[in-house]
């Protein structure tokens, strides 16, 4: 197969070392952004199979972790044969995650997995120094094997992205086939690139310190992955808490208002159920200028949500987000801005329902479209308009 190590003089070392950590530097800003944009989460929930193949490929794309360690295992291939065969057996690896764990609704450790991954592309880089053999005085672990292990590993961590997401319930399936079909297409097109730039490097005379840097700067790579993501890790309280509360609103006007008294009882108490791996919405109508208190708490995991509202009788979709995470609870007081709804958008991405508790007290009117919430016995309300956020 050709894994060995190219001999480099001591003397340039240093050099080779400075230049793989320069390398890190240039490259953090990439690593970092690794993930999905707005653009491509509001495609995978509104659009169809062709969407998700798409979505597929650019994250692949984007995908810098994957593509160092897909990098890492051809370095030294240099027959069609061996190529095929170790990048089709990581291909079955993450493929064979990527399907079973994201239709069954198995959740890991978002930052762990993608610890992992980090220390798979030093795995791999270390390897291609035959490090094993020279700092270990051992024998390598059998090459396809690890592939294959590490493949599922890879899987996971692309399972965990597109769980982070409302996928299509009805074509779940078919959703999930088309995705990691745009995943390994997104795959074969990195893999020419990279082929071609290996081939110009590999009849050079600097083959040899190329290789060399490459593969150093993989491993600090990365470690440098693994140290980002077991940061993350520190500051999460469980595996799903991988999203902070952030309040935004789109005017100056939108505050909170000052709390209401903890002591006064709350007027309504609602129970609402959130299908597994489904999402509800609960909105109070309000006039401008009123002020309304509110308290709800999950019966098990944290759930995503988006807490904002629309002006009556608007039709453009326009909304105001005031705050939004993923958590198990939240609680507080706002004082409207316009007349309008004002509520709550939840999704539960665990493959268990949820029933949240929301107790509410102020000047408002129940208005919703959750089946299990009981408005309160009032004229005809004014239409609403809803929306599904993206996260």
């Amino acid at each position: 197969m050709g894994w060995h190590l190219l001999r480099t003089p001591w003397r340039a070392q240093l050099f080779l070392m400075v230049a793989a950590l320069v390398s890190v530097a240039l490259f953090a800003d990439l690593v970092s952004a690794h993930g999905m944009s707005e653009e491509e989460k509001h495609s995978i929930l509104h659009g169809g199979n062709w969407n998700y193949l798409w979505l597929g490929a650019t994250h692949m794309l984007s995908g810098y972790d994957h593509l160092a360690f897909v990098f890492g295992i051809i370095f030294f291939l240099t027959t069609f044969r061996d190529i095929a065969k170790y990048v089709t057996a990581f291909t079955v690896g993450h493929s064979v995650t990527l399907i079973y764990a994201t239709f069954n609704g198995i959740q890991l450790n978002y930052f762990l997995i993608d610890a992992i991954i980090g220390l798979s592309v030093c795995y791999i880089a270390f390897a291609n120094l035959d490090g094993f053999r020279k700092y270990l005085n051992i024998n390598p672990p059998n090459m396809m094997v690890m592939i294959i292990l590490l493949g599922l590993i890879h899987g996971f961590g692309l399972s965990t992205r597109l769980q982070a997401l409302p996928l299509n319930q009805d074509q779940l399936l078919l959703n999930i086939i088309s995705f990691n079909i745009g995943i390994e297409l997104g795959q074969i097109g990195a893999l020419l690139v990279m082929l071609l730039l290996i081939a110009a490097w590999r009849k050079s005379h600097f083959f040899q310190t190329f290789s060399k840097v490459t593969n150093l700067g993989l491993i600090l790579l990365g470690g440098f992955l693994f140290l980002m993501q077991m940061h993350g890790y520190e500051h999460t309280a469980n595996a799903e808490e991988f999203s902070t509360t952030e309040t935004r609103s789109s005017t100056a006007t939108v505050q909170a208002a000052p709390p209401m008294g903890d002591a006064e009882p709350w007027t309504d108490t609602t129970e609402i159920t959130i299908p597994a791996r489904g999402d509800k919405e609960y909105k109070l109508f309000v006039e401008q200028g009123r002020t309304f208190a509110y308290s709800w708490q999950s019966d098990g995991g944290a759930l995503f949500f988006d807490f904002h509202g629309e002006p009556a009788n608007d039709t453009s979709g326009y909304f105001e987000s005031f705050a939004k995470g993923t958590e198990t609870q939240d609680s507080g007081s706002l004082q409207t801005t316009f007349t309008g709804t004002h509520g709550w958008y939840w999704k539960n991405t665990s493959p268990q329902p949820v029933v949240v508790t929301l107790n509410t007290r102020g000047d408002y009117r129940s208005n919703t479209k959750a089946p299990t919430a009981q408005p309160s016995p009032q004229t005809e309300e004014p239409p609403t308009s809803t929306h599904k956020s993206i996260f």
